[in-house]
């Protein structure tokens, strides 16, 4: 009779841990690749919203232009110098190049400017 308590109590116990690890395998998963994925939607969202005319923007198929309209759903962008114009839904734009050109202006700026300060408190 005993021994049949303690096989019951080491199954008990090994199902509890085989539950919890499926838990931990669950968490890992969601912090590591769901959480981190949500994140970048929200950012391209947040950049796609931020979109104004004339800014240059590239597309997930790699057309680069300006934007010319920007409608509820849709952009119009002009891709060359022929003023061709090519509409685009908004999900399709990969990259804003005018906003990157910018933060990387004032990131150089900034970088510049911490090197001047060094340069000031060494003499």
């Amino acid at each position: 009779m005993f021994a049949f308590f303690t096989e019951t109590a080491a199954t008990g116990a090994g199902a509890m841990s085989t539950i919890l690890m499926f838990v931990v395998i669950i968490g890992i998963f969601y912090f590591f690749m769901i959480r981190p994925e949500n994140k970048r939607k929200k950012e391209a969202d947040a950049m796609r919203n931020a979109l104004k005319v004339g800014d240059n923007i590239t597309t997930i198929g790699g057309v680069i232009g300006d934007i010319v309209t920007i409608k509820d759903n849709s952009i119009v962008i002009e891709t060359s110098a022929d003023r061709v114009r090519v509409e685009f839904a908004k999900f399709a734009v990969s990259s804003n190049n005018t906003a990157e050109k910018e933060a990387a202006k004032k990131k150089a700026a900034a970088a510049a400017a911490r090197r001047e300060q060094k340069a000031n408190k060494k003499k």
